[in-house]
């Protein structure tokens, strides 16, 4: 039976929200896929962070992620998951975000090396592009008066990208590392730093060092990205968190391994200035760096469509996923909609869950 971080079993109720699968957990928060219905009674699937309940109860940083979260929801483009929500439901905060049915990078790429499954350079590149163009569009956002918000992710780490069964990439959790870095107290441990700062291995030195990060921080973590996928392995492999932070603020970087492919030098190129250590050396802007990144699409014509991305993905790893997520989302046909309290004007939130019966013991989870 699957289990919330407290023991609690799931299918379980959270505010308008029926919790039915774990799909993710950190440092910081568990992710559910959850089902809310709307006031027609129609379902309607969403992926609820929840953040950890000591987190929760700090009011510091209940106001900071909220003030971040608030920051980076207005975003709109398709290569961004969408937020919808965010506040609190019995004392725990939450943000309720759009659910892309597929994985994270993290564990793509771990299932390709598990199952000895190549992923292809033109995969790559595509998936660069993709991810560049939702970091771009953040950067270049502006309040409706017209200022620049300034927004920068912090935590470009292969968890926070998103690959779905239909070939898309999002890039999730903008803002997020930002609100535990300003909140946490000074006197943290190393480990307890590491899982609320954003990855360490993912970091610009100057974030590293704990120094002012604007957007050209983020050029630097998205191309550790674009080095570890190109080479095939981590950059930096510190045997403790300790001496991953120590790597990251040296950010010795070394060239990617040669095998031949006839784009290595100008993807050597692009590396060398995304990595630059000082910030003045790098890329102005994601713009910049997407634009060089499609020149090397273009000129070495590397030809990759989403839905070949998607097929490749469906081909893979879809048999093993989607099976055991549509059985659990079967399960809650057993639970019927929330009745909804009938104000003065004849509508209002859910303020249950009614079990429909009789009926047949319903498949445990």
């Amino acid at each position: 039976m699957l289990r919330d971080a407290n023991g609690t079993p799931l299918p379980q109720r959270f505010g308008p929200y029926v919790l039915f699968d774990r799909i993710g957990q950190g440092g910081m928060a568990e992710i559910f896929l959850g089902r809310t219905f709307t006031r027609l009674g129609a379902p309607r699937l969403v992926a609820v962070k929840r953040i950890l309940a000591h987190l929760s109860a700090d009011e510091r940083f209940g106001k900071m992620l909220i003030a971040e979260a608030k920051l980076s929801a207005p975003l709109r483009h398709t290569n961004i998951v969408q937020v919808y929500d965010l506040g609190r439901i019995d004392g725990q905060l939450h943000i309720d975000m759009e659910y892309v049915e597929g994985l994270d990078l993290h564990r793509l790429l771990r299932l390709c090396t598990r199952r000895r499954i190549p992923f292809p350079p033109r995969y790559v590149f595509f998936l660069l592009e993709e991810a560049c163009r939702g970091l771009a569009h953040a950067h270049r956002a502006t309040a409706d008066d017209g200022r620049p918000l300034h927004i920068v992710h912090r935590d470009l780490s292969p968890t926070n990208v998103l690959v779905s069964f239909e070939g898309e990439v999002k890039l999730c959790d903008f803002g997020i590392a930002r609100a535990a870095a300003e909140t946490l107290p000074p006197d943290e441990t190393v480990a307890e730093t590491e899982t609320l700062r954003g990855k360490f291995a993912y970091m610009s030195p100057e974030q590293a060092r704990g120094d002012a990060v604007d957007q050209r921080a983020d050029i630097f973590g998205f191309g550790i990205l674009a080095w570890e996928l190109l080479a095939g392995r981590r950059l930096y492999k510190g045997r403790h968190e300790i001496e991953t932070l120590r790597l990251a603020q040296q950010a010795a970087v070394p060239p990617l391994p040669r095998r031949g492919h006839p784009w290595e030098d100008a993807a050597q190129t692009l590396l060398d200035r995304a990595l630059a250590r000082r910030p003045a050396d790098r890329f102005p802007d994601a713009d910049a760096l997407h634009d060089a990144i499609r020149d090397i699409v273009l000129g070495f014509d590397i030809h990759c469509s989403q839905l070949e991305f998607a097929e490749f993905l469906r081909t893979h790893f879809a048999e093993e996923i989607l099976p055991l997520r549509r059985e659990r989302e079967r399960a809650l046909d057993w639970i019927a909609p929330p009745r909804l309290s009938r104000g003065p004007g004849g509508d209002g939130p859910p303020n249950g869950i009614e079990r429909r019966s009789p009926r047949p013991t319903p498949p445990t989870l």
